[in-house]
């Protein structure tokens, strides 16, 4: 990570963090899907790996003992995305790939409301503050509360 990378994001928030780790998950999918288009099979499965690699470090992450419910939602979401890049990178489907960015954005976008939440959003990464919408392949989106 750059020194500018660094610093930016020092001061950020627990919550801000998670935010800019879907953004990365997003950019690495835009690669894969990039790499489909010109058919670079080894290009799409670095940016696939990438993608995953995000994904098994928030997974790894989560506070089962103190986020209950909600941790499980993310838990089950963060298992179904990824599920949903294997299956789009075993085909080759740019469409499957797209639908998992979809699903990716929808709960980025519940975090940034989280994160605009000054009560919400703790400098300390020991709270699991939950997206109001999650939405995957199978259902189009569950409500959950903290």
């Amino acid at each position: 990570m750059g020194n500018y990378q660094q610093h930016a994001l020092e001061g950020a928030s627990a919550v801000d963090l998670v935010v800019a780790l879907y953004d990365g998950i997003i950019r690495f999918l835009y690669a894969a899907v990039a790499a489909v288009e010109r058919g670079d099979a080894e290009g799409r499965r670095i940016a696939v790996k990438r993608a995953l690699d995000i994904i098994l470090h928030l997974q790894a992450r989560l506070r089962m003992d103190i986020g209950g419910r909600p941790a499980q939602a993310l838990s089950e979401f963060y298992a179904s995305i990824f599920a949903q890049i294997l299956q789009a990178s075993q085909s080759a489907s740019k469409g499957k790939f797209e639908h998992t960015i979809d699903c990716v954005k929808t709960v980025r976008d519940a975090w940034r409301e989280v994160a605009k939440d000054p009560n919400a959003n703790p400098n300390s990464g020991n709270v699991i503050a939950m997206p109001a919408r999650v939405a995957t392949e199978d259902e189009p989106a569950a409500s959950w509360t903290a």
